[in-house]
Formats: structure tokens, C-alpha cells, sequence
């Protein structure tokens, strides 16, 4: 009788890993050389295409203190047209975190040539590309970002570089889904 109830947690057990992993966001690393990377992150969010675009355009509002020049996100502003800065405010300077390339709020698009961080360093060339689709109906989205990064010896950046850009992702679906 033990082993059948030991069998039976073990599966109830189970089971609530599965269920919990659900509803977990989908990040990887998709790609790599010695040379590129490219990062993929997947989540379904609560949120109007509206709000979704009003939270990717204030990253202030969700992006991390810890990963910023300043220490604070609240410094950082986007201006979310072609040419628009992804820019950070500094005592007496400042940071040009990305460039906005195309910001097409009706298709749900967003793309920054990003070289964030330690990638502006080396020279590296990275594009993220933020989408929100609504395959569950109209009150949720599939957020998603492809981080392609291309550089001299950009590769053994790539897990560093995943940990960072995964938090930021969480960061904004947690925003995005405490808003509603």
C-alpha cells in the first residue's frame, strides 16, 4: 500500500511541476558561434496590444536598477520613432543604450539595434526585436524577443549577456501581468 501511495505523489508531484511550467516563459539560447548569438524569449501576457506598447516604450517602469549605469532604471527613457534614443541620463552625461530602427505600434513590433552594456565594448552589433502577438484571444499576448548579437568573440558572452536580457523579459511580462 506504501508504494501506491508513494506513486501516487510522485505524480501528483509531477503533475504540479508541469502545470506550474505552463505558464513559465520560454528563453533560450538559439544560436551560437564564436562569432554571434542569438537569444529567444516567449511568455503570454495579460495585456491590450495598447499596454503592451505603453510598457516596451517606458522601460524606466520595469527595467532592472542592478543593470544600469546609474543605478536607478527610473533615468532611462525610449523614444519610441525611428532614430529614437534608448538612452540613460547620467550626473553630467549620459549612455546611448540603442537606436531605435522601427517602431510600428499597429504590428506590434519594436526593433533596437541594442549593443547593451559590455557588447558596446567590444564593438558588437546586436539587434532586439520585441513582438507581441494574440494567439489566446483578446485579452492576452504572446510576448516575445529575439536578441541576435554579432561581434568578435561574442560567443562566450552568450550565457553573461542570456541571464541579463532574460531578467529584463521577466521583468516586463511581471509588469505587464500585475497591471491588469
Amino acid at each position: 500500500m506504501k508504494s501506491s501511495t508513494r506513486t501516487w505523489a510522485t505524480l501528483g508531484v509531477a503533475l504540479a511541476v508541469v502545470v506550474a511550467a505552463a505558464g513559465q516563459a520560454s528563453a533560450e539560447i538559439t544560436a551560437r558561434t564564436e562569432t554571434s548569438f542569438t537569444l529567444t524569449y516567449s511568455r503570454s501576457v495579460s495585456a491590450s496590444p495598447e499596454a503592451v506598447w505603453a510598457a516596451v516604450t517606458r522601460p524606466a517602469d520595469w527595467w532592472s536598477d542592478a543593470h544600469t549605469y546609474s543605478g536607478s532604471a527610473a533615468n532611462i527613457r525610449l523614444e519610441p520613432t525611428p532614430g529614437g534614443c534608448w538612452c540613460e541620463d547620467l550626473p553630467g552625461g549620459g549612455v546611448k543604450h540603442g537606436e531605435i530602427v522601427l517602431a510600428w505600434p499597429d504590428q506590434r513590433l519594436l526593433r533596437v539595434d541594442a549593443p547593451f552594456g559590455p557588447l558596446q565594448a567590444v564593438g558588437a552589433d546586436a539587434v532586439l526585436t520585441m513582438t507581441w502577438a494574440d494567439p489566446e484571444g483578446p485579452a492576452q499576448r504572446e510576448l516575445r524577443w529575439t536578441f541576435m548579437v554579432q561581434g568578435p568573440g561574442v560567443g562566450a558572452m552568450a550565457e553573461t549577456i542570456d541571464g541579463v536580457i532574460a531578467e529584463q523579459f521577466r521583468r516586463l511580462g511581471d509588469h505587464l501581468d500585475a497591471r491588469n
